[in-house]
């Protein structure tokens, strides 16, 4: 095996790591922002679970975050909670934060 064969090897598993704790990181910062959108909501705890579940699920409607705000934005003002896209995409923000410091506790124990 030659040295550039085993680089390419490399490069290969690093790209596999690399989509494996995006992905990871995006589903838990959807299930964060369903937690957070259910606590406005006043959902009960079962309630919350599933409604992190079917948020986590919209991200696979299409490619980017649109279908999640959609989801989310449409959820909370038919509940009745006075909300904008604005504050969901901080949300999202700050919920991508938390997100990767899960992740990245959890895979450094």
């Amino acid at each position: 095996m030659t040295t550039f064969d085993d680089r390419e090897r490399a490069f290969e598993t690093k790209f596999a790591h690399d989509e494996d704790m995006r992905f990871r990181i995006t589903a838990r910062r959807n299930r964060l922002l369903g937690e957070w959108a259910a606590g406005l909501m006043q959902l009960s705890p079962a309630e919350t679970e599933a409604y992190a579940k079917d948020v986590v699920r919209a991200d696979f409607e299409e490619a980017g975050d649109e279908d999640v705000i959609r989801k989310v934005l449409g959820d909370l003002t038919g509940a009745g909670v006075d909300m904008d896209e604005a504050r969901i995409r901080e949300q999202l923000g700050h919920r991508e934060v938390e997100a990767r410091r899960q992740i990245i506790e959890a895979t450094n124990l």
